[in-house]
């Protein structure tokens, strides 16, 4: 009896200590160089340790320790000229534009921490605490859509002032695809070069739609009228709920299921392995033009990144089409609008002369592209000649 006596206020503490964590305001969850929010704690099931993001990710790919980021993550076995958020498919829901990865490994890097890029070691992820849909920025046009990841270090906060961030995104951060496709289960074949960027982006406009909703991320991007309209498609709501295993997002029905633990930040986390950048840069440089899958039929690397070289060539060419066939558009609108022969001479004469311009540039990335596949064929031929890398460093 004395015993239960004394165990009755322990438990009543224990469970008033338990309800002021839950609702106090002022808890938040660090994210370090991967960004950073303040604000009350996701309520989405488990909460894990940021250690589990070292242990869940090493079969898949590499950590390393890379200045000024600290740990960092990149994946193994993409491909030729991998890139995230290019393999898998849009869907809206309750908290906006929702990236569906095709990897089972895609419900933590797309949706926590930020990604970023280093010559010597390609793409890497920067571990981060908290979820999003996607952490990416948006353009658009009514031929193209196009995002691109949020740098690491751009910092997010409940009540901040979305409309005065500036985001400076490299060139080679976006993906663009023709606009029609962009609801598309799989958008990776019409990924379009990098070598197009550039003029895309003199194309495009920028929108951005970011906020808290109940202390959680919400990207609704490009909204979903322009995107009615563009795709001549009905975009579906679904409706985000939990699973309590990790692996690949799924639809079941109306309900988008994907893992969303809590993870709790440390700063005396690492890797139990891991690589430096000299390391990274003789082990992962050759895995930035060309890495072939463990599950992929048998290809030589050759013939692999000469198909998909060849795929790039008719993208860049038919996108380039696309410009010039808009270009005749605006011209004969303008043309029927054009109240003298003046003024349809003077439209003519401005669409000559913007014709040769766009002529040029459509050169210039023709030119970009073959240089990049000869470089790419001729690193993907000495990388077949180098030793094995050596293993990766053991945390002391």
């Amino acid at each position: 009896m004395k015993k239960i006596i004394w165990i009755i206020p322990v438990v009543f503490l224990a469970a008033m200590a338990c309800a002021a964590y839950i609702s106090s305001p002022g808890e938040g969850y660090g994210v370090g160089s991967g960004g950073s929010y303040i604000g009350g704690p996701q309520e989405f099931g488990a909460e894990l340790d940021i250690n589990y993001c070292y242990d869940y990710l090493s079969p898949f790919g590499s950590w390393i320790n890379l200045d000024p980021y600290g740990y960092v993550w990149t994946p193994r076995h993409m491909g030729y000229r991998w890139r995230p958020y290019g393999d898998g498919h849009w869907v809206w829901t309750d908290y906006g534009w929702t990236w569906i990865s095709d990897f089972e490994w895609g419900w933590m890097p797309f949706h926590y921490g930020r990604w970023g890029w280093d010559d010597d070691c390609g793409w890497f992820w920067t571990p981060g605490t908290v979820w999003g849909p996607a952490w990416v920025t948006w353009r658009y046009s009514d031929l193209y859509m196009g995002w691109a990841p949020i740098p690491p270090g751009i910092e997010f906060r409940a009540g901040m002032d979305f409309a005065s961030l500036s985001l400076q995104i490299p060139g080679n951060f976006w993906i663009f695809i023709g606009g029609s496709h962009f609801l598309d289960r799989d958008i990776h074949p019409y990924v379009l070069p990098y070598e197009r960027n550039s003029m895309i982006v003199g194309y495009t406009t920028g929108r951005n739609n970011f906020s808290f909703r109940g202390g959680r991320f919400v990207n609704e991007g490009i909204d979903v009228q322009t995107i009615r309209r563009i795709t001549r498609r009905d975009v579906l709501t679904y409706k985000l709920a939990d699973i309590n295993r990790p692996g690949e997002g799924r639809i079941a029905g109306n309900q988008v299921q994907l893992y969303r633990p809590n993870f709790r930040s440390d700063p005396q986390a690492r890797p139990k392995n891991f690589l430096n950048r000299d390391q990274a840069r003789q082990e992962l440089a050759p895995a930035k033009v060309f890495e072939p899958s463990r599950q992929a039929p048998a290809v030589t690397p050759e013939s692999a990144v000469k198909k998909r070289q060849a795929e790039e060539r008719a993208l860049l060419e038919n996108s380039q089409a696309q410009d010039r066939q808009n270009m005749q558009r605006s011209r004969d609108q303008a043309g029927k609008q054009a109240q003298s022969s003046a003024e349809k001479a003077k439209v003519q004469q401005d669409y000559n002369k913007r014709l040769v311009e766009v002529q040029k540039q459509h050169q210039a990335e023709k030119q970009q592209l073959n240089d990049r596949h000869k470089k790419d064929t001729e690193q993907v031929r000495q990388s077949k000649q180098q030793p094995p890398p050596p293993p990766p460093k053991k945390k002391r």
